[in-house]
C-alpha cells in the first residue's frame, strides 16, 4: 500500500489501544494461602537499579518478530535448525537477555512452540530481565514462575529483584523477595509440594582479603538458601554459604575482582534441588566445582561432590567444572550441566573440555562418583555461563545450552563428542549474542483474563483484519463478526488460528465495524475482541 491513504481499522472512540496487557495494568489476583483467594498484588522488579546493565535494542530486524495487532511485542526470533519426531509436549520457555551490547528484541519470558512461534511473551525494558522462567505447581494448580530485576555491571542480580507467581490467567497469585538484607538471585526458584518456596539469595560482605591475596578490605559476595512459607511470607530456612563454606574452596581468582565491580564470587550458587528426604536438600556451587548436600535442621554439610573437599572419588569421565542446574534424580543419581568452562567470559584455555549435559551415578558403599551418560550439542560448544538439562515426562532430555545460543531436545541415551548427531531431536538458536539462563520444555494451559487483540486494514480488494492473543493456548479458529453499526453485528467467517497473528482476509467486505472471537476445537467460545471501528491514516 504505497498510496497516499490506506485504512486501519482501530478501537472505537480511541486512537490506537494495544490491549497487551503489561504488570503495571490492574490485576486482580495475588497474595497467601489458598490460590483461590486473590488480595491486591505487590509490584517489584520493575525499577531498574543505578548502573544495571542497558543493552541497545534493535527492533526493526529480521531477527524480531513483529506484529499489527499486538505492536508493543517485540520478541527475538529462533531459528529451527533440527526437529525430529519423538518429541516431548509442551511449549519451550526461555528468558531472553544479553550482556552484550546490542540486544535483539525486547527481555522478557518467552513462550514458543517448536516452530518458535510466540505463545507468550513478557515484554520488559532492556535494562530488566527475567530468569528461570518455568512451570511449577502451587497448591495443586500449575503456575508459572519466573524472577524479575535488573543485573549489575558484574552480571550479579541486583537490589529490587523478586520472583513473580502467575496464574492460567496471567494474574499475578504473589510475589516474593529474599529476606535478611539479602538480595533476590535470579538462579533459582523452587516451589516445593508443600507450598514453600526454595530460593538463592546474595548479600556483599566486607572481608580481609589479605590472607587470600587480595585487599584489606574486600568485598565477598555471600551466598544464602532462603525457604519462605508462601501462606504468610514466614522465613522458615535460612543458610549462610559464609558459615560453612571456606573461603580457600574457590576456583574463581581473587584477582577477578578488577572485572566484576570489586566483588569476589567465591561460591556463585546457582541450582537448589529436592532431594529423597525432606530434611535435605541439594545445592551446586559452580565456583567451588561442588555440589553440596545440605541437611536442613542442622544446616551441616552432609557430603560434597567435586570440588577440594569431595567426599566422593570422581572417575576421570565423570569429572566437572563450573556446573550448573545440579538435580537428585534418585537416591545415586545426579544430573547437571558441566559447563567444563571457565574463570573468564572472554578466554577459553586451550583442550577445555566441551560444555555438555552429564549423569553420573553415585556409589556410597565405596564413596566413588561414576559417568552414567552425556549429552553435547553439535557442534561442540564451550558455554561459559549458564545452562541447565531437564528431564521431560516421555524420558527425553532437553537442554539449555548457556552461554552458548541454542536449546535442544534428545532422546534418551544421549551421545558423546564423536558421536554428535546420536539422539538428537530438536535443536534450536537464538539470534546474535542474546542468551537464555535456562530453556525449559513444559506443557501449559491458558485463557488470559484480557481480551484478544484486533486490527484491521483495507485496501481495493476489501478488509484484512489481524488477530492475535499474547498467551491463549487454546484458541484454535477465530469467528469474525461485521457489520455496519455496533449493534448490528454478524457472523461472516471462520478461519483456523495460525502463529501468534493471524492474517483474515474480508474480500468485499464494506463493512464500518468489525470484531473476533476466540474458540477451540468444538467452537467454544474462550474471548471475544473490542469492536472496531475505521479510521484513515496518513501514509
Amino acid at each position: 500500500m504505497n498510496k497516499a491513504h490506506y485504512k486501519v481499522f482501530n478501537i472505537k472512540k480511541f486512537k490506537q489501544i494495544v490491549l497487551v496487557v503489561l504488570f503495571a495494568e490492574a490485576i486482580t489476583s495475588c497474595g497467601g494461602g489458598n490460590i483461590s483467594t486473590p488480595n491486591t498484588p505487590l509490584m517489584c522488579g520493575t525499577v531498574s537499579y543505578p548502573g544495571a546493565l542497558t543493552p541497545t535494542e534493535i527492533l526493526e530486524s529480521s531477527k524480531v518478530w513483529s506484529f499489527l495487532s499486538s505492536p508493543n511485542l517485540r520478541p527475538m526470533k529462533i531459528s529451527v535448525t533440527t526437529e525430529s519426531a519423538g518429541l516431548a509436549s509442551g511449549f519451550t520457555m526461555i528468558t531472553p537477555f544479553t550482556a552484550a551490547d546490542v540486544l535483539y528484541g525486547q527481555p522478557g519470558a518467552l513462550m514458543m512452540d517448536n516452530s518458535g512461534n510466540p505463545l507468550w511473551f513478557h515484554p520488559l525494558a532492556s535494562n530488566l530481565a527475567n530468569m528461570d522462567f518455568k512451570v511449577q505447581r502451587y497448591y495443586e494448580s500449575p503456575v508459572l514462575t519466573f524472577w524479575q530485576g535488573s543485573f549489575l555491571a558484574s552480571g550479579l542480580s541486583a537490589p529490587g529483584s523478586c520472583y513473580y507467581i502467575l496464574d492460567n490467567h496471567y494474574q499475578i497469585v504473589k510475589t516474593v523477595t529474599a529476606q535478611n538484607g539479602f538480595t533476590s538471585d535470579g538462579h533459582e526458584f523452587l516451589i516445593t509440594p508443600n507450598n514453600t518456596a526454595l530460593f538463592i539469595a546474595t548479600k556483599d560482605v566486607l572481608l580481609d582479603l589479605r590472607p587470600y591475596g587480595g585487599a584489606e578490605s574486600g568485598i565477598v559476595l555471600d551466598y544464602s538458601i532462603q525457604e519462605i512459607d508462601l501462606s504468610n511470607n514466614k522465613l522458615i530456612f535460612f543458610w549462610d554459604a559464609l558459615k560453612h563454606i571456606p573461603i580457600t574452596n574457590t576456583y574463581e581468582s581473587v584477582g577477578s575482582m578488577s572485572s566484576s565491580g570489586n566483588i569476589w564470587d567465591v561460591y556463585h550458587m546457582n541450582a537448589v534441588s529436592l532431594t529423597d528426604d525432606h530434611n535435605d536438600i541439594l545445592v551446586s556451587g559452580r565456583n567451588t566445582w561442588t555440589i553440596y548436600r545440605i541437611n536442613k535442621p542442622t544446616g551441616n554439610i552432609v557430603w560434597q561432590l567435586g570440588g577440594k573437599q569431595s567426599s566422593f572419588t570422581i572417575e576421570s569421565s565423570a569429572s566437572f567444572s563450573w556446573q550448573h542446574d545440579a538435580r537428585f534424580i534418585s537416591n545415586d543419581l545426579i544430573s547437571m550441566f558441566d559447563d567444563n568452562c571457565c574463570s573468564s567470559n572472554s578466554y577459553t584455555p586451550p583442550e577445555t573440555p566441551y560444555s555438555h549435559g552429564l549423569f553420573l551415578r553415585l556409589n556410597f558403599a565405596d564413596m566413588t562418583a561414576k559417568f552414567e551418560s552425556s549429552y553435547y550439542h553439535n557442534p561442540n560448544v564451550n558455554s561459559h555461563s549458564e545452562g541447565n538439562l531437564q528431564i521431560l515426562d516421555n524420558g527425553n532430555i532437553f537442554i539449555g545450552w548457556g552461554g552458548s545460543p541454542h536449546f535442544s531436545e534428545f532422546a534418551m541415551g544421549g551421545n558423546d563428542v564423536n558421536n554428535l548427531q546420536k539422539n538428537l531431536l530438536y535443536d534450536a538458536t537464538i539470534p546474535g549474542e542474546n542468551t537464555t539462563y535456562r530453556a525449559y520444555r513444559y506443557d501449559w494451559k491458558a485463557t488470559p483474563f484480557y481480551p484478544p487483540n484486533i486490527v484491521a486494514t483495507s485496501n481495493d480488494s476489501g478488509m484484512v483484519v489481524y488477530a492475535s492473543w499474547n498467551g491463549s493456548t487454546e484458541t484454535k479458529f477465530w469467528q469474525i463478526y461485521a457489520g455496519t453499526s455496533v449493534n448490528d453485528l454478524k457472523f461472516v467467517t471462520s478461519i483456523a488460528k495460525t502463529g501468534f497473528e493471524t492474517t483474515i482476509p474480508l474480500a468485499g467486505n464494506n463493512s464500518s465495524y468489525v470484531q473476533v472471537k476466540a474458540t477451540d476445537t468444538i467452537g467454544s467460545v474462550l474471548g471475544v475482541s473490542a469492536v472496531i471501528t475505521e479510521s484513515i491514516v496518513e501514509n
